[in-house]
């Protein structure tokens, strides 16, 4: 099964809310199987062993919702929470269930709520606010984080901050607080959104979406980043260029570009990645995910999920789905 999220109304967009697909894994097609409407559930994020989902809500007020996911792929609200900052945009949950993190991009802001034995979010456990600026007057007013990692020991939570050009980790405490632990800083107006570590190394990968590029970075000691090298999110860099979402398979890096409307592909030489590859991918590739021998990709402007064959890059599939953000297999 595959979930997929969206911009609604409530963010000048044309969504529903959640949907779910069944996958046939030998031809990539996708068949509905459940939908609730939910304001802009931009991303989603599942408990790591029960059968709940997260979303945040992106909206000005700012909120998350947990959501039971029925075998059947039908969706059921459990409950939702503020989130103590506006348009949430990222979530992550502790490898043990027991804390989720968001990341509030418009709010600056970075939360942390208790997880009960049911996955459902209790309270509030900690809210922390950056400050800070970047060389971008209209991006970097202010600080912005776009995402929360979570590291393998889940005791630290890094925040990438594309207002500030910052990483800022955080040691999560026992009862939820976030204590801080460093800053590391990138060039300069490169307007970080994504962070992916590279199991078993010390390297990570960060999308720079204001200057479209992927830089790689060193970890030592864990949770403080050193820039190593920057490339072009591309193999023909110039022009508008918004790289979005990143993923890490086998041995390949896979970065979507909204203007050039491609998924790039990178290939390793040692622990820095090179282009390899630029693969069309439907219009404004916000987020895809690879599953299997096919890449699902959330195409927002074109109102579509594209479904690709990842041996030739053919486009296999396109279904209709207003303003999609978010697309990834529902692991359970």
């Amino acid at each position: 099964m595959l979930i997929v999220g969206s911009y609604t109304a409530a963010s000048d967009g044309n969504g529903e809310g959640i949907g779910t697909f069944w996958r046939d894994g030998l031809t990539g097609e996708l068949t509905p199987a459940g939908s609730l409407e939910l304001d802009s559930p931009s991303w989603l994020t599942p408990h790591p062993t029960l059968p709940v989902l997260y979303a945040v809500n992106e909206t000005a007020e700012g909120a998350i919702t947990a959501v039971a996911v029925a075998e059947d792929g039908t969706l059921e609200v459990l409950n939702s929470l503020p989130t103590g900052g506006a348009d949430p945009c990222h979530l992550a949950v502790t490898p043990d269930g027991r804390y989720l993190l968001c990341a509030n991009y418009s709010g600056g802001s970075l939360a942390v709520f208790a997880l009960g034995p049911d996955g459902v979010p209790t309270v509030r456990t900690a809210l922390v606010r950056h400050e800070g600026t970047g060389p971008d007057p209209e991006r970097q007013e202010a600080a912005h984080v776009h995402m929360a990692v979570v590291d393998e020991t889940g005791t630290l939570v890094s925040a990438v901050d594309l207002g500030t050009d910052e990483i800022r980790t955080y040691r999560i405490g026992q009862e939820g607080e976030l204590i801080p632990v460093s800053v590391s800083a990138l060039p300069a107006g490169t307007g970080p959104r994504q962070l992916v570590r590279r199991p078993g190394t010390d390297r990570a990968y960060v999308v720079g979406e204001l200057a479209a590029t992927l830089v790689t970075v060193r970890e030592e000691p864990p949770g403080t980043f050193a820039v190593e090298a920057s490339v072009p999110a591309t193999l023909r860099p110039g022009g508008e260029n918004y790289p979005g979402h990143l993923e890490l398979h086998d041995d390949r890096l896979f970065l979507s570009n909204r203007g050039p409307e491609t998924i790039t592909e990178f290939a390793f030489d040692g622990d820095l990645p090179a282009a390899v590859a630029d693969h069309g991918a439907g219009e404004w590739p916000r987020h895809f995910s690879l599953v299997g021998d096919h890449c699902y990709v959330a195409s927002q402007r074109g109102d579509m999920i594209q479904a690709y064959e990842r041996a030739t890059w053919r486009l296999v599939g396109s279904y209709p789905i207003g303003s999609p953000t978010f697309v990834a297999p529902w692991p359970h």
